[in-house]
């Protein structure tokens, strides 16, 4: 059997699937919330569910409900009622002013077009900008040390804007050991060594969004901690955001579960399935008369 830390609270370990109710749940889903499940029951742990739905303007409540009955289709079940997201918010905000205190974020006001037309700039004169690990140009500092009578005015005017790490000051002093974290191989008991990635490849990235509370990476961090997750099982896309994870939980002073990334599944061209790319849906394969354990077999749970 894994040996995986443990909820203090339980002495158990928690696992937890964590779907965004933006689309319709499709096979790669069902890969992580089954291995989700097994490694609880493998383990004698407990799973729990978590919908992400902090993007006001995509999340809907008939994708919600398509989830649960999907999950339910797959014989998934859950040891508590789901943790929603939208019912958390002042708990992100709270988490977001404990960086600000910190000195750690600050206020950008730039539309997407600025930031594109500022990094075009850089590049048409020929100088290599930086990525990061999803593609995206890092942001080119238009507010980074912004003076603080304007900001403050803007503020004030109630002008829209998002709250940017300052990666170069989050990291200041700070060592590899103060951010490493313990992760399992895919899908093997075997335990790594302490593994590092480092949170600067991200740049100054939104932790604040204009249009929510919170982003994806502060709410995930703050909800690990909040329903007691031992282990985190995603997938390998996710990867790479351990770093930055890791990076906000040193700063809000959580203890960092175990993490786990586990393979993509992908369709016959090869790119990993997503709602994005309009991935055939679990409700779909199911009205065309596929069982939940046609599902499994394909996945690897069955036989």
């Amino acid at each position: 059997m894994t040996t995986l830390r443990t909820d203090p609270n339980s002495g158990q370990p928690v696992f937890r699937f964590a779907p965004s109710p933006t689309g319709m749940l499709h096979i790669g889903h069902a890969y992580s919330a089954l291995l989700n499940q097994k490694l609880a029951r493998e383990t004698d742990g407990r799973l729990l569910l978590r919908i992400e739905d902090t993007d006001t303007t995509r999340c809907r409540p008939e994708y919600e409900q398509a989830i649960l009955e999907d999950l339910d289709w797959l014989g998934i079940t859950f040891d508590e009622p789901p943790l929603r997201q939208s019912d958390h918010f002042p708990t992100y905000g709270n988490a977001a002013d404990t960086l600000r205190e910190k000195g750690l974020l600050y206020p950008c006001f730039a539309s997407r077009s600025q930031i594109t037309e500022a990094v075009a700039e850089i590049e048409a004169s020929e100088r290599e900008w930086p990525r990061d690990p999803d593609g995206s140009p890092h942001y080119p500092g238009i507010w980074r040390g912004a003076p603080k009578a304007e900001v403050e005015e803007r503020i004030a005017a109630g002008e829209p804007h998002a709250w940017r790490i300052d990666m170069a000051r989050a990291l200041e002093g700070l060592s590899e050991s103060d951010l490493a974290f313990e992760e399992y191989p895919d899908e093997t008991a075997t335990r790594t060594a302490a593994q590092f990635r480092d949170p600067s490849v991200w740049g100054d990235f939104v932790i604040v969004r204009k249009d929510s509370p919170a982003s994806f990476h502060l709410a995930g961090v703050v909800d690990e901690s909040l329903q007691g997750i031992t282990d985190v099982v995603r997938g390998q896309d996710l990867a790479q955001a351990t770093a930055l994870h890791r990076l906000l939980q040193h700063h809000l002073g959580l203890e960092p579960p175990r993490y786990r990334h586990h393979r993509l599944i992908t369709g016959t061209d090869g790119v990993k399935l997503s709602k994005s790319r309009g991935s055939l849906g679990l409700s779909a394969l199911r009205e065309a008369g596929h069982a939940a354990n046609d599902i499994k077999a394909r996945l690897g749970f069955i036989g």
